[in-house]
C-alpha cells in the first residue's frame, strides 16, 4: 500500500492481518483520530503507530478487516461491494447479499440499534459507526444478508470442490480452516477461529460478527450451523450472546 510506504505498517503482511497478529492498534474512535473526511481516515489507519511488534500476539482488531479491504480495493482498483459482488458473490448465487446502505425493500430490513443522532433505530445502515463514516462500504462495515445466502455460502465451504466450481483458485477455505498462529494464544485461522468451549482438534471452526450472527464449520464431519439474531437491538452486552451461542454450538454440533 503506498499511503504506508515508510510507516511501521509497511512490513506487516497479509498473512498477520488474517490472523490478528499484526499488532495493529485497538479499538478507536476514527473521527476523533482522522477526522470524517475518506481519504483522511485511509491515511490516518495505514500511518498509525503499532500496539505491538507484529506477529508476537494474538489480539483481535476489526482495523485488521478494515486494512484487508483497503489491500484488496488497491489490488483491483475497484470499491470493496462492487468487488464482493464480482468475484464472491454472483458466483456462488448469493444474490441477496450486498453492502449498506439499503434504500430498496427497506421494510423488509430488520432494525438493529437506537442511534440517538437520528433518535431512530439503524436500518439498512453499518451499526458501526466508522464504518458509516466510510459511507458502509469497508471491511469492518459488515454486510445485509439472508439466511438463504449464508446458507449457500456455507454449503461450499463444506463441499470439497464447492468454492472451485464457484470461480475460486487454490485451497482458500482449507488454508482458513486450519490454525496459523503456531503456540500464540488464542488460535486463529484466516479470519476464522476454532468455536469456544471445542478444541482446535476436533475442527469446529467459527467466524461472527458484533450483531451476533455467527457461522460454523467442520468439513470433517460435513457439518455447518449458522445462527443469525438481532441482539444490538436489545444491548450491546456481549456476555448473554456468548453464552447463548456455546449452547446452540454444542447441540448443532453434539
Amino acid at each position: 500500500m503506498p499511503d504506508a510506504a515508510g510507516y511501521p505498517l509497511a512490513p506487516v503482511t497479509i498473512h498477520q492481518l488474517l490472523t490478528h497478529t499484526a499488532g495493529l492498534p485497538l479499538r478507536a474512535n476514527l473521527r476523533a483520530l482522522y477526522g470524517t473526511e475518506r481519504d483522511a481516515i485511509h491515511r490516518g489507519v495505514l500511518r498509525e503507530q503499532l500496539h505491538r511488534h507484529p506477529g508476537t500476539a494474538v489480539e483481535y482488531t476489526n482495523r485488521a478487516a478494515m486494512i484487508m479491504g483497503m489491500v484488496v480495493e488497491h489490488l483491483n482498483g475497484a470499491t470493496l461491494d462492487k468487488i464482493c459482488e464480482e468475484t464472491v458473490w454472483r458466483p456462488l448465487g448469493m444474490n441477496q447479499t450486498r453492502f449498506g446502505p439499503l434504500a430498496a425493500r427497506i421494510d423488509h430490513v430488520a432494525p438493529t440499534e437506537f442511534d440517538p443522532e437520528s433518535g431512530k433505530r439503524l436500518r439498512g445502515i453499518a451499526h458501526d459507526f466508522s464504518a458509516r463514516l466510510l459511507g458502509g462500504v469497508c471491511g469492518i462495515a459488515g454486510v445485509f444478508s439472508t439466511l438463504g445466502d449464508v446458507e449457500m455460502f456455507l454449503r461450499h465451504m463444506i463441499a470439497d470442490n464447492g468454492m472451485a466450481e464457484a470461480g475460486f483458485g487454490g485451497k482458500w477455505v482449507e488454508k482458513s480452516l486450519q490454525i496459523h498462529t503456531g503456540v500464540l494464544q488464542p488460535a486463529r485461522g484466516l479470519f476464522w477461529f476454532p468455536a469456544p468451549g471445542t478444541n482446535p482438534s476436533d475442527g469446529v471452526f467459527v467466524h461472527h460478527g458484533f450483531t451476533g450472527t455467527a457461522m460454523w464449520v467442520n468439513r470433517e464431519r460435513g457439518r455447518w450451523a449458522a445462527l443469525l439474531t438481532n441482539k444490538l437491538y436489545y444491548s450491546r452486552d456481549r456476555e448473554p450472546i456468548a453464552r447463548f451461542r456455546d449452547v446452540f454450538r454444542a447441540l448443532a454440533f453434539s
